[in-house]
């Protein structure tokens, strides 16, 4: 169900269960300039968010083939994965959470109901992602540990 509300200008926003208009906001009458560099300064955290995953891919696969490449026995071939591992997680953990603050500025942004519904999704996912991955690396961690007492 969509409602067509007018602005002063005469052009319609839809409205409807899930979002709202955008008229209706100070940011958008008196400080739009504010808007626009804060949408800037966002989409550059995503593009550093996503730079940092994929140095984080980069550099697990030449870790990766360096240990697998490397003639020593299989203990230290297996520490040398386990040693990427950990690094990679921390790379995808400091990733996910630049997405996050993206994903909260672009919400904090928008007046949309949909945006804020997504943005609870979006997070909740991460956080679970985050949570999970965080408890693999505590693992992983605990076995490095073990190998280098042995």
């Amino acid at each position: 169900m969509e409602h067509d509300t007018h602005d002063e200008g005469g052009e319609s926003a839809a409205t409807g269960f899930l979002d709202y208009a955008r008229e209706g906001g100070v940011l958008y009458g008196e400080f739009h300039w504010l808007i626009e560099v804060l949408e800037w300064i966002a989409a550059a955290i995503d593009i550093l968010g996503v730079l940092i995953l994929v140095l984080g891919g980069v550099r697990f696969v030449v870790g990766f083939v360096r240990a697998e490449l490397s003639f020593g026995n299989s203990l230290k071939r297996v520490r040398g994965i386990n040693t990427e591992r950990v690094e990679l997680g921390r790379y995808i953990l400091a990733g996910l959470e630049l997405l996050i603050v993206s994903d909260i500025i672009h919400t904090a942004l928008s007046l949309a109901m949909a945006d804020l519904v997504f943005l609870g999704l979006l997070v909740v996912i991460r956080s679970l992602v985050s949570f999970f991955l965080d408890r693999e690396l505590a693992e992983v961690k605990a076995e490095l540990r073990e190998d280098v007492d042995r």
